[in-house]
């Protein structure tokens, strides 16, 4: 059965219809957009459009993890989020901040991030204490394997299904065991991280099964390189497979979408929305 909601800090998020997640990266080197936003100004401004546009969470992002990646230390990780999250804090959507570190995760939760998106899946015995400790926020798991640096060199899985939604599932149960309750975590198969085109193909085709798991399920294939190997399209020209892409979750019981175009999502999302379940002409948005 799946997820009916997800408890994010300050937000309790209904599942029946499907979730958007706006990205937003605080970063030079982002592989989907090149540091478009890398100015607090800029990233500010992105925000309030995405969250214009109908995005309920905001994906904040201040290192870059795309393959290869140069990283960065806590205090330019938070010296590029906070006044960010500063500006945002009253907005009315979730605040959700892409990291890793500990050190980051405390800090932003502190000043008043409603959720953890961890590309690592909370690997780090003090991050878990850390989310573990705040009682209310959410916290996105993702699959990777290997790290940003290494995961796209020659990915290797006995079945690959059975891999990635085994490990979420387990590090879901041990996330509960730490305290942190089942519906504060949701779980993200990591496409792109760690896969070829074939492995992110094979676990988009299941992902009900992941979904059957009773969490929620988080998805991110927005603008990736699999979308670009299939259609032959530069990142900048792949809107149409990251919509499609997103459907076929969302077929599959995908509850939260993590993408950069926002407005093209949530219009496929409102045309999907009314052929499912129903549409009233007051619905319509002028």
């Amino acid at each position: 059965m799946s997820a009916t909601h997800w408890q994010c800090g300050r937000f309790v998020l209904d599942l029946h219809k499907t979730v958007v997640m706006g990205v937003v990266n605080i970063t030079p080197d982002s592989f989907s957009d090149g540091g478009r936003y890398a100015s607090t100004d800029q990233a500010i401004a992105q925000a309030h459009r995405l969250i214009e546009e109908g995005a309920q969470i905001i994906d904040l992002g201040a290192e870059s993890t795309r393959p290869g990646a140069t990283p960065v230390n806590d205090a330019q990780e938070l010296a590029r989020i906070l006044p960010v999250m500063e500006a945002l804090r009253d907005s009315g959507v979730v605040l959700s901040v892409d990291t890793s570190k500990p050190n980051v995760m405390r800090t932003v939760l502190q000043m008043g991030a409603d959720l953890i998106n961890d590309i690592s899946g909370l690997r780090h015995p003090e991050a878990r204490a850390i989310v573990a400790g705040h009682k209310t926020c959410g916290v996105c798991v993702m699959h990777m394997q290997g790290t940003p640096a290494t995961m796209q060199i020659s990915p290797q899985y006995g079945d690959v299904v059975a891999d990635v939604f085994d490990e979420l599932r387990s590090t879901a149960r041990s996330l509960q065991a730490d305290g942190i309750a089942a519906d504060r975590i949701s779980l993200d198969p990591g496409f792109g991280f760690g896969k070829s085109v074939h492995h992110n193909l094979t676990l988009m085709r299941h992902l009900s099964e992941l979904v059957a798991s009773g969490y929620p399920v988080t998805v991110g294939v927005s603008r990736k390189s699999m979308l670009g190997a299939i259609t032959g399209r530069s990142v900048d020209q792949r809107l149409v497979g990251s919509v499609a892409a997103m459907l076929v979750l969302v077929a599959r019981g995908a509850q939260i979408v993590r993408v950069h175009d926002v407005q093209e999502t949530v219009d496929a999302l409102r045309v999907w929305d009314a052929v499912n379940f129903g549409w009233k002409q007051e619905e319509s948005i002028p």
